[in-house]
């Protein structure tokens, strides 16, 4: 009988069995890994990335405008030391660029903005649903709405319980185009709707290909 060395045989044994787990392990590593497949990042490109070939505003414009004027709002002292909950509908996006052409949707900025302050405000504002869009979607709804036939007095249906918002948000889009670039002005402001005070008033700029 071969005389067998317990210590060699022992590490041996220890060795084989530790690199067994490490490649056992490596495969159900890759079998639940959440790799994404291949072209992925073409088809679904990271919305905080740019594109080499696109041009103008960007998704990642979206982001950073509304990130940062959210951080700065929820952030601004006037806020915060209020004694009072701050009531608040936001409107609309005004389309003052050199060319009128609506060719980007600014409201997309305030929507998200709209989004971030409702998970993140932490009751400090509550948002009020703008006025158009409440009596277009309740009157759409409930029963006993406008006379769609114009048989009736028509016009929208009262709201008794309504609240009235303390603030307005609203959004103009400024741009001075040059031959290859475009500077882009984005006004987000926040006024009094009682006393027609703006108190609260940010900017987010940046220069684009065109």
């Amino acid at each position: 009988m071969a005389f067998i060395n317990k210590k060699l045989w022992t590490t041996s044994l220890f060795w084989g069995l530790l690199s067994g787990g490490i490649l056992v392990g490596g495969f159900l590593a890759a079998g639940c890994s959440d790799e994404k497949p291949e072209g992925y990042a073409e088809k679904r490109p990271d919305p905080g990335s740019l594109v080499d070939a696109d041009t103008g505003l960007e998704s990642k414009d979206v982001l950073e405008a509304s990130d940062q004027m959210a951080h700065d709002l929820l952030t601004d002292p006037q806020l915060n030391q209020s004694r009072t909950q701050w009531t608040m509908t936001v409107g609309a996006f005004e389309d003052q660029t050199v060319d009128r052409s609506f060719d980007i949707n600014y409201n997309i900025f305030l929507e998200r903005l709209r989004t971030i302050i409702s998970e993140k405000g932490q009751g400090r504002i509550t948002l009020i649903e703008n006025k158009a869009e409440f009596h277009q979607i309740r009157d759409s709804e409930l029963e006993g709405g406008p006379d769609k036939y114009g048989q009736g007095s028509g016009g929208p249906q009262p709201a008794p319980q309504a609240i009235n918002p303390d603030y307005i948000m609203y959004g103009k889009a400024y741009d001075m185009p040059n031959r290859s670039t475009n500077y882009y002005l984005l006004e987000f402001t926040i006024f009094n709707a009682q006393t027609r005070v703006q108190v609260w008033s940010r900017k987010y700029e940046v220069k684009v290909a065109r």
